[in-house]
């Protein structure tokens, strides 16, 4: 799991912010490495997404609105979206797909 927090670029997060960065280097290198062992490695990269304990600690009013003043669509990303793309890079029916970062987003990047 990596963030869309690196490509915004996200301030006063640094390390957070690198480590997502990171995720999708490592991504790219395990994806070449473990792929002549039919080992498929891709990553995703949520943007601001409406869980319970963001609501709590982050999503003020203000926050909110621009989210969705940045995103294309006019709505929170849900948790159970993003639950639907890893399972979905989990089943067979994505068995030919390696080496990729799936923004799920909102179109915000």
């Amino acid at each position: 799991m990596s963030s869309i927090s690196w490509a915004i670029p996200s301030t006063d997060l640094p390390v957070y912010v690198t480590a997502k960065a990171a995720v999708v280097g490592l991504t790219r290198t395990l994806a070449r490495e473990l792929g002549g062992h039919n080992i498929r490695v891709n990553c995703v990269m949520p943007g601001a997404m409406q869980t319970e304990l963001q609501e709590r600690l982050w999503f003020t009013e203000a926050y909110k609105a621009e989210i969705l003043t940045r995103q294309a669509l006019n709505r929170m990303i849900r948790p159970d979206e993003i639950a639907r793309l890893v399972l979905f890079l989990a089943v067979e029916d994505s068995s030919g797909i390696t080496n990729q970062s799936f923004v799920i987003d909102g179109r915000w990047i």
